[in-house]
């Protein structure tokens, strides 16, 4: 496999191949060929991205020493606050709201000169699986743009999969980080909960989501992971990296590695995603890895858990947008009930309007103890079953999707199958795990399948280990770069 696009475009600026200031023009006029198509980005910032280029080549001018990220385009989705730089969620209700401050992520990769090439298009308020849910239209899949690029992190793995953005930063809630990057043909990490901070990500359910890299291989998602990863003392939830960066243990032996697969994890998944996920178990066993074949039948509850707390939590979280502080405000209306009423309604579409109504539902009195407190319960359950699978292996495989990317529109006519996209990837988020969807081959319509190594808390290296093997291991034959962008 050849080396991360961090790591050459770094290299090629530290030995002045090209400046800061040529790669980000590059990228800029890609982006306005391509966005067309994609419709990735939401807004560019041009003036933002050769701002930041400008000062990096002044450094190299000066040799001075670039750190990892210094200088590398890249973009964030549109739910992570930039101060100045409006951040909408894709929702109507959110049009004009430029925060006041940066979230901790962007603050962190700001001070390292990171270019910013602009927020990318996402799921309202990250509620979907296509993308299709924003205001702005959904974003395509760069390998067919026919076919959706998934959610709710879409715009960003439709910029990178299209090769106009080297990394994105996206959001991951029930899967919106790994299931976007399984239809796109790329790298999605969703990190531990609490292992980066959530402080100025917009939030949809506080106790699932986490902020993660979207890249084109694992070393690249392993060293932008070992950047944003630390403690801040802004999030409560905060507790930061534990141990050496990742990006150290990549190339460790993984023989006599445990890896074990769940049968519950291939009930109902498609033949030819099926096919590739036992093809990544014999390469893995090449490696001198030993395949863990058991059982979790506490999985069968994870979709309606899921669905239960986090739309509580959405229920809880949206309560905030009554058109009175910032954001959407209706035109017309007779006295405050009826203008926040009207605004609601005008302002969030029909996907967040239906989990804000399901969340205020299982909170109310009377069904609270049959389905929130239920579901908290459960959630415990599946918490200890994680558990007990780990002590008997080292790391989980599983599909990241029991499909390959869909029909744009078909996830709108029938919203069904956006839930059934989350299956696979929403027990990570209920236990607080770490996740990783990996590109391991493509399906009969030559559309990209993903696969998902799930590991304990905290352990991201020995998941992006296990990951980096089998990306060199199975080479060119798992990834394919799309028409698409900036080529060097």
């Amino acid at each position: 496999m050849a080396e991360g696009m961090i790591t050459r475009f770094g290299r090629m600026l530290r030995d002045k191949e090209l400046s800061c200031t040529e790669l980000t023009e590059k990228y800029l006029t890609q982006i306005e060929q391509a966005n067309g198509d994609l419709n990735a980005y939401v807004k560019v910032t041009p003036e933002e991205a050769l701002k930041t280029a400008k000062a990096v080549d002044e450094k190299i001018a000066k040799g001075e020493e670039l750190s990892a990220l210094e200088g590398i385009p890249m973009t964030l989705k549109d739910n992570i606050s930039t101060k100045g730089i409006e951040t909408t969620c894709c929702s109507k209700i959110l049009e004009g709201y430029k925060p006041i401050y940066n979230a901790t992520v962007w603050e962190t990769l700001r001070n390292s000169n990171a270019v910013l090439l602009g927020k990318t298009n996402m799921d309202e308020f990250a509620m979907g699986s296509s993308s299709e849910t924003s205001y702005f239209g959904g974003s395509a899949n760069p390998h067919d743009i026919t076919r959706v690029a998934g959610g709710s992190s879409g715009g960003v793995a439709s910029a990178v999969g299209g090769n106009i953005a080297v990394y994105g930063l996206g959001s991951d809630t029930g899967g919106s980080i790994r299931q976007p990057a399984s239809f796109c043909g790329i790298v999605g990490l969703k990190p531990t909960y609490g292992a980066v901070s959530r402080f100025g990500l917009i939030a949809y359910a506080s106790s699932f989501d986490q902020i993660g890299p979207i890249t084109t291989t694992v070393e690249d998602a392993a060293i932008v992971y070992d950047a944003i990863s630390g403690y801040d003392k802004m999030d409560s939830t905060s507790r930061g990296r534990v141990g050496d960066p990742t990006v150290n243990s990549l190339k460790n032996d993984i023989k006599g590695m445990k890896i074990g697969i769940a049968d519950e994890y291939l009930d109902g998944v498609n033949d030819d995603v099926r096919a590739l996920i036992e093809k990544a178990c014999a390469v893995y066993e090449s490696l001198g890895a030993q395949i863990v074949r058991f059982k979790l039948p506490s999985l069968k509850y994870a979709l309606p858990v899921y669905y239960i707390l986090a739309c509580a939590e959405a229920s809880s979280n949206l309560g905030r947008y009554d058109g009175i502080r910032y954001g959407y405000r209706t035109s017309s209306y007779n006295d405050i009930n009826e203008m926040v009423c009207k605004t609601r309604s005008e302002g969030f579409g029909a996907e967040v309007q239906r989990r804000i109504l399901l969340g205020t539902y299982v909170l109310s009195a009377g069904y609270y103890d049959a389905y929130y407190k239920k579901a908290q319960n459960l959630r415990g359950s599946i918490v200890n079953a994680f558990k007990a699978a780990f002590e008997s292996c080292d790391v989980i495989l599983a599909p990241t999707v029991p499909m390959t990317a869909f029909k744009k529109g078909s996830a709108v006519s029938d919203p069904i199958q956006t839930y059934l996209t989350d299956i696979c990837t929403v027990p990570v988020n209920i236990a607080g795990l770490p996740g990783v969807s990996i590109p391991c081959g493509f399906d009969k319509d030559n559309m990209p399948v993903g696969m998902q190594l799930i590991g304990n808390t905290f352990c991201e290296s020995t998941i992006l280990n296990a990951a980096w093997q089998y990306e060199n291991a199975a080479g060119a034959d798992v990834f394919r770069q799309s028409a698409y962008g900036v080529k060097l």
